[in-house]
């Protein structure tokens, strides 16, 4: 695998920053893409440190020829690439009805179209040779669907989507290529100080937060592994279940708690600085503020439980609380 070339969009900091040293680590060279040349010259250094071939390209993923340009450049200058992940993101966080519709818009160029762009490029040069694996990330269940967080799960709804229908076509056309969604819980990286934030309040993640090492080792699953569907955290069996059973219960708990499950007591001051246009100057490693409570290993289920497998559980668990319902219905109905 010495050989062989990864590229990770977004790879200055966060979970793209942890992805590249554990892909390095794990055999593969590595393409750093970004908008802040300093962050990613950075990581370029510690994979250096590493032995690690890199190549530190500052590009905006919402642009489609930049993106395309700089995968033949990968091609030219690294090698062939067998691996490309696509971590860029960003989102504006805040009541739907306030936020405004250019930083929607914004948003969904570079989380949603960013992911796309680099899909595309990637499969550009990944069917020279008819083989390759395309990463792109995906929210937990849990998270899917949250208050203040329109503008993030109709983007990564979209890619959602995109993916379901990419797939089949590489089958149809014969290509090994596969195309992997990682569904992510709560990621503890700098993104919660760094993001458009239209609340008043300081952000917290949701849920279970884990360190962005086990984001990454996700990653290096997807690249190495066969599976088309990677989830983190119990969660992913057991939050799609309390779903279909209780769809009004999870509504109604989100409109109670969701909002302060997401924010802290702290109100901001003034404006703060974001990523979405233009990237926040400073240095920022892949760990945000929230070390102390973030889960440093996955859930068990996760790691030796194939996603297909798991997939069959939920649907087996799923079915057996439909009966159930069923039953009760229709002896309610006798009495």
């Amino acid at each position: 695998m010495a050989s062989q070339i990864a590229v990770i969009t977004g790879a200055g900091s966060g979970i793209g920053r942890a992805a590249a040293l554990a892909l390095g680590r794990a055999g593969f060279d590595i393409a750093l893409l970004g908008r802040n040349k300093a962050r990613l010259d950075e990581t370029a250094r510690d994979l250096t440190r590493h032995g690690i071939r890199s190549l530190a390209i500052e590009q905006d993923v919402a642009d489609p020829q930049g993106v395309q340009d700089a995968a033949e450049r990968i091609e030219h200058e690294l090698g062939p690439i067998a691996v490309w992940a696509n971590c860029a993101g960003a989102t504006v966080i805040g009541q739907t009805a306030v936020l405004a519709p250019q930083d929607i818009r914004r948003a969904t160029e570079v989380t949603y179209l960013g992911s796309v762009y680099g899909t595309l490029a990637a499969l550009n040069v990944m069917r020279r040779r008819g083989q390759g694996t395309i990463i792109n990330l995906d929210l937990a269940p849990a998270l899917r669907g949250l208050p203040l967080q329109a503008a993030e799960s109709g983007a990564r709804a979209a890619l959602r989507g995109f993916c379901a229908s990419l797939r089949p076509e590489l089958r149809h056309d014969g290509d090994r290529i596969r195309v992997v969604m990682i569904d992510l819980p709560a990621i503890n990286t700098p993104r919660y100080g760094l993001t458009r934030n239209r609340t008043g309040k300081r952000l917290k993640p949701y849920g279970a937060v884990y360190e962005p090492e086990v984001a990454a080792e996700a990653i290096c699953r997807a690249a190495f592994g066969s599976s088309h569907s990677i989830s983190i955290g119990l969660g992913a069996l057991l939050d799609p279940l309390r779903a279909l059973v209780a769809p009004f219960y999870r509504e109604a708990r989100l409109a109670d708690h969701g909002y302060k499950a997401q924010m802290s007591y702290d109100w901001t001051e003034g404006t703060q600085p974001d990523g979405l246009y233009e990237p926040v100057a400073g240095a920022f490693g892949a760990h945000g503020p929230f070390d102390e409570k973030s889960r440093r290993l996955d859930s068990p289920l996760s790691i030796f439980v194939p996603s297909n497998l798991r997939a069959g559980l939920f649907g087996a668990l799923a079915a057996m609380a439909l009966a159930s319902l069923a039953g009760h219905m229709k002896k309610s109905r006798k009495d």
